[in-house]
């Protein structure tokens, strides 16, 4: 069955609009967990901009369910998540410029670097996922470097229509397949909402679905335990 993972980051941008301490993402995830978030994201990124550092080891001692701590592969996020210890972290590429997490990880590129980084967490028995376009070279080289999952990435797939998604849906089954034959457990995320998620969460042996934005933006409506919960219906069979 696949599974929820609720991304609180959007309730720190609130929060830190004013640079004030409401509302409390802490606070939120515990609301995300009553609606039946089986872990919480949070992308602590180099810039601040929205989660703090307060908020992950905060979150840490208090959520009932999985911290998926996502980060960019740099010295000062290894050392935290170290010290945090993370139920899991999922690399992510970072830019300062960019509004929200553009396109996936070059693991390709950067097999040497990430293969020493993703031992490091290991030593500390944190597991590492992968956040990758649906790739076969981009998931081969995942598993050589000793990644534990991979999330893909479904950025495309929502912004895409008719045709044009239906052959970016296929992608992300092939992909999924692939990673899974190569003994990778498979997550995905981005630019999922209540329209688009079905098919996605529909995929054999899809393990979790990464959700904030769609979730956030639906909860000023109806509150966050209900659009969570509304969620969680969507993706879990009858």
């Amino acid at each position: 069955m696949t599974t929820l993972g609720v991304n609180i980051d959007h309730i720190a941008n609130v929060r830190q609009a004013r640079k004030t301490v409401e509302p409390d993402p802490v606070q939120f995830a515990f609301l995300a967990e009553l609606g039946g978030a089986d872990s919480i994201t949070v992308h602590l990124r180099e810039d601040r901009r929205h989660i703090q550092d307060r908020d992950v080891f905060l979150l840490k001692k208090t959520i009932k369910t999985k911290l998926n701590l996502e980060m960019a592969a740099t010295p000062e996020m290894l050392e935290i998540a170290k010290k945090l210890l993370p139920d899991y972290v999922t690399i992510v590429p970072e830019k300062r410029e960019e509004v929200t997490t553009e396109g996936g990880l070059d693991v390709k590129g950067n097999v040497k670097y990430l293969k020493d980084f993703v031992e490091n967490l290991g030593d500390s028995n944190i597991e590492v996922s992968a956040f990758i376009d649906p790739l076969s070279d981009q998931i081969n080289y995942s598993k050589e470097i000793g990644f534990n999952f991979i999330e893909l990435h479904t950025g495309k797939y929502a912004e895409l229509s008719g045709n044009d998604q239906y052959e970016e849906l296929q992608r992300i089954i092939e992909s999924t397949h692939v990673a899974n034959d190569l003994g990778l457990i498979v997550n995905a995320g981005h630019g999922l909402n209540y329209n688009n998620v079905k098919k996605i969460a529909s995929i054999n042996n899809m393990n979790e679905l990464n959700i904030g934005h769609s979730i956030v933006a639906r909860a000023l409506a109806v509150g966050l335990e209900k659009s969570v919960r509304e969620m969680k219906s969507l993706i879990t069979p009858n």
